[in-house]
């Protein structure tokens, strides 16, 4: 699938979503775009300010960050913040570890003026029973975080639209998460990767998706998929 049919196939996409302004021409359905900090991983921690400097001069006002060292970079959240806000440049959303220091990040994203708050990777779980209970998790950190004024979501990798027990597991996620505490992000990649249809699955679930991830994606004879990153 090359670049430009894997943009047809997100145009279901709400304008809330977020591209890279290379692709912003083809998509113009969609409004917003932004680059994620993960797709310049190399460099953020050698200098953070300087990677994400040099992006805001690229075009980008929109950033989501990830764990790494700290989603804040060393800085402080009024810090983090001001620092961005001086260059025009809000940072959006960050993935970032649930399971470690779940109520000190919340609060310091919201202090950062953070939208959502997004668990990057479960990993493949054994059986649908381990999927619902990962939803519940899900529901109860959401809760949290929208306590906190903000948004908590879930980003995608081709593991969880794999089928188990005759089911796809990404499907149990959104039935038993309450749409109150938990958004989803939709990496288009990955879908594609598991041999879904993204554009049937977003006419079935698309409200419940407010963010979406955008990379290159190539298929070998073998139809084994690479990826390079190109934003949010």
């Amino acid at each position: 699938m090359n670049r430009r049919d894997f943009i047809k196939q997100s145009a279901l996409l709400s304008a809330g979503a977020i591209l890279t302004p290379s692709l912003f021409t083809e998509a113009k359905a969609i409004k917003k775009f932004g680059a994620q900090l993960y797709s310049v991983r190399d460099l953020m921690p050698k200098d953070a300010k300087g990677t994400m400097k040099k992006l805001a001069e690229m075009g980008y006002t929109q950033f989501e960050s990830y764990g790494g060292p700290d989603f804040l970079w060393g800085m402080t959240p009024k810090e983090c913040k001001t620092f961005l806000g001086d260059m025009g440049v809000k940072m959006v959303s960050t993935h970032f570890d649930m399971n470690k220091d779940l109520d000190k990040n919340i609060e310091r994203g919201a202090e950062a003026g953070l939208k959502y708050m997004l668990c990057p990777y479960l990993g493949p779980q054994k059986t649908l029973d381990a999927w619902k209970q990962k939803a519940e998790l899900f529901n109860q950190v959401g809760e949290k975080v929208t306590k906190a004024g903000m948004k908590f979501g879930y980003h995608n990798h081709d593991y969880s639209f794999k089928p188990l027990e005759g089911q796809i597991p990404h499907e149990v996620l959104l039935a038993n998460t309450d749409p109150k505490y938990v958004m989803f992000e939709l990496d288009l990649c990955w879908i594609v990767a598991a041999g879904q249809d993204t554009v049937a699955h977003l006419q079935k679930y698309g409200k419940r998706y407010e963010l979406v991830h955008i990379k290159d994606m190539v298929k070998d004879n073998n139809g084994k998929v690479t990826q390079k990153d190109l934003g949010q």
